[in-house]
């Protein structure tokens, strides 16, 4: 991956999976009713701080909060920045 960013102290990079485009039934979902992921992969991690050690690494698929982290567009993909605090459960 040739992205070049690395968050500071107990910040994570995530890249959310797709939102769904079809109901179970089959039936397509508008761009405007789509739900926001709450699911994505880690891109990257901080170090963590001297009083919290980091617990995700990179590569692991985390389960986050509908409302948390930044939105980002870089190159061309969107990411959510958010601190480790905010992930909810590593799957």
């Amino acid at each position: 991956m040739g992205l070049n960013i690395k968050p500071l102290s107990d910040r994570v990079l995530i890249e959310p999976e797709a939102a769904e485009t079809k109901t179970a039934s089959g039936i397509y979902i508008p761009e405007t009713a789509k739900e926001k992921p709450q699911r994505g992969k880690v891109v990257a991690a901080g170090k963590g701080t001297k009083d919290h050690d980091m617990t995700v690494k990179v590569g692991d698929t985390v389960l986050y909060g509908k409302y948390s982290g930044t939105e980002l567009k870089l190159e061309g993909t969107d990411y959510l920045m958010m601190r480790e605090d905010d992930i909810l459960a590593i799957v």
